[in-house]
């Protein structure tokens, strides 16, 4: 039987090499994937060892640059493909390096390639795949090289970027669902505004000449009109660079611990946006921490990682307090519930889940409920804001027209006395 050359990691991390006698190349990783090792290179002992080279035609020095590696990141999107494809490539039986070189091969023009060359390097080189990716953290998150270092370390490797790209798929629908909400509010606010201006700045003052001519007294709405007209057509530059700055100025401060807090804060005490945050935060903790505890990670160190992740800090403050209330790594339910935050339909599935033994099972249901009810906030707030937005600038129209044409009604009425 032939006999294949090897190179592995154990579930330590530990660079391992050896040789199994197998009937083909797969049948030698299915044996080694049994050792509980996980594959990093194999090849017929009687020929060249498989290693991954460089092409000539690419060039490793930006990716070792630092400053290239912070430009360089995925996107979302790029992630969830990246991942998708890998765990495909493993699940079919290639080793890491081997997959890593096929995704790296694709002349795609794209900083992604740049990552993935990277990654292929430091595979060859000896590193495991979670140091690898711990070299890009503007593109994959802690949770990422979390769950990735559980999978290396349990030798499920393709599984846990499965769990991974359902996972990130959740996150980013989760987003589209908010993203899509306010698509025809911002349609609205633009083509409203941009109506509104070119009266006030085109429309208006051509009345309001005609009106100088004919030196009628105007009614008071035509008198307000006309004073906003001539003040946004000489101070209207002023005003936009107000808002831009103020918008700029706004940005930087929530960028601040403090400013964040007071936004997050601010959110979850308007009543519709704060069905949204709440239910986009708790079923983002639930998909998170279930993923990190299916996989193996401390109780700890995975809330640790879904403080960072959950997206709200007054959220992440009450989380950062039940870790703290964790001692023994037992039990979330109970150091959650004492907090004010979280209600008690989540402390008490969690509780259920802790008294069977399947907490995992407990946040999928959890994130099933909360993902349902982002649906259900999505289409309240849809539901509210598209009249409240048609209402608004109905009277703002209504009232310019109507202001012109109290004016010439007026005007009218004089000629014909």
């Amino acid at each position: 039987m032939p006999q294949f050359v090897y190179t592995a990691r154990s579930q330590a991390g530990e660079k391992v090499s050896g040789s199994v006698e197998a009937a083909d190349r797969r049948a030698a990783l299915a044996k080694i994937e049994r050792r509980g090792l996980v594959p990093v290179s194999v090849a017929p002992a009687t020929g060249e060892e498989y290693r991954v080279k460089e092409p000539a035609e690419k060039k490793r020095a930006p990716a070792r640059n630092g400053r290239t590696r912070r430009r360089v990141r995925m996107k979302l999107r790029d992630l969830l493909v990246f991942t998708r494809e890998l765990a495909d490539l493993l699940s079919s039986g290639m080793t890491l390096g081997h997959a890593l070189n096929t995704l790296a091969r694709r002349d795609s023009q794209h900083g992604t390639d740049v990552i993935i060359a990277d990654l292929r390097d430091e595979i060859v080189q000896g590193a495991s795949l979670s140091t690898a990716l711990g070299r890009w953290p503007e593109t994959f998150p802690t949770l990422y090289v979390s769950m990735v270092r559980a999978g290396e370390a349990s030798g499920q490797l393709s599984q846990v970027l499965e769990r991974l790209v359902l996972h990130y798929e959740r996150v980013q629908e989760a987003r589209e669902k908010v993203l899509m909400a306010l698509i025809y509010p911002a349609i609205v606010l633009t083509f409203g505004g941009a109506t509104l201006v070119f009266a006030m700045v085109f429309v208006v003052p051509r009345f309001t000449a005609i009106f100088a001519e004919l030196g009628s007294t105007l009614p008071l709405p035509t008198l307000i009109l006309i004073k906003v007209s001539r003040f946004l057509m000489h101070y209207g530059l002023l005003v936009l660079a107000g808002l831009v700055g103020g918008v700029m100025l706004l940005r930087r401060l929530l960028r601040t611990p403090a400013g964040r807090r007071w936004w997050d804060r601010l959110q979850l005490r308007v009543p519709v946006i704060r069905r949204i945050v709440t239910a986009n935060s708790f079923a983002q903790f639930a998909n998170t921490l279930g993923a990190l505890l299916s996989n193996g990670v401390p109780v700890l160190e995975a809330l640790g990682i879904v403080e960072a992740t959950v997206g709200n800090s007054i959220i992440a403050e009450e989380i950062h307090l039940a870790r703290e209330r964790v001692t023994d790594g037992s039990s979330i339910s109970g150091p959650l519930a004492a907090g004010k935050i979280f209600p008690p339909l989540i402390t008490d599935m969690l509780a259920v889940g802790e008294q069977s033994g399947d907490i995992s099972g407990a946040l999928m249901h959890i994130s099933r409920r909360y993902d349902a009810e982002l649906d259900r906030a999505v289409k309240v707030l849809t539901t509210v804001i598209e009249p409240i937005l048609i209402l608004v600038m109905a009277v703002l129209v209504g009232y310019v027209a109507i202001s012109i044409l109290l004016a010439v009604f007026d005007l009218t009425s004089g000629l014909n006395v």
